[in-house]
């Protein structure tokens, strides 16, 4: 089992910037992805970035120049930060954990992009 706790939610104005971290514990071996989705209301749940255990990365299109995914593997953490923000970015952020098959999700931290 893998217990995953972000943090780093919270309201911003537009052009602003925020760091989301995610701390991993439990059951945590080598060879495992992490990284952010996202759910806007009223909107599916999207792939925001992960990074592999290489340093390889997967991103979304709107991630390109704005948002930047970093993993501390001694702490087993998982960093987002986003600058420029924008209103469409509103969305609950949830930490993803997947490895040998299996996906754990974090309960979600609330970014609210709004003047």
């Amino acid at each position: 089992q893998v217990h995953l706790v972000e943090s780093g939610g919270g309201l911003v104005q537009p052009g602003g910037s925020l760091r989301l971290s995610c701390a991993a514990s439990g059951d945590i071996a080598d060879n495992y992805d992490m990284g952010w989705y996202r759910q806007a209301p009223r909107k599916q749940r999207e792939l925001v970035a992960i990074i592999d255990s290489t340093g390889g990365t997967r991103t979304a299109d709107f991630v390109k120049g704005r948002f930047a995914i970093s993993r501390d593997d001694a702490e087993t953490t998982v960093d987002l930060k986003i600058d420029n923000l924008k209103a469409e970015d509103s969305a609950v952020y949830y930490c993803y954990f997947h490895r040998r098959g299996l996906t754990y999700w974090g309960t979600g931290t609330l970014v609210t992009v709004s003047s």
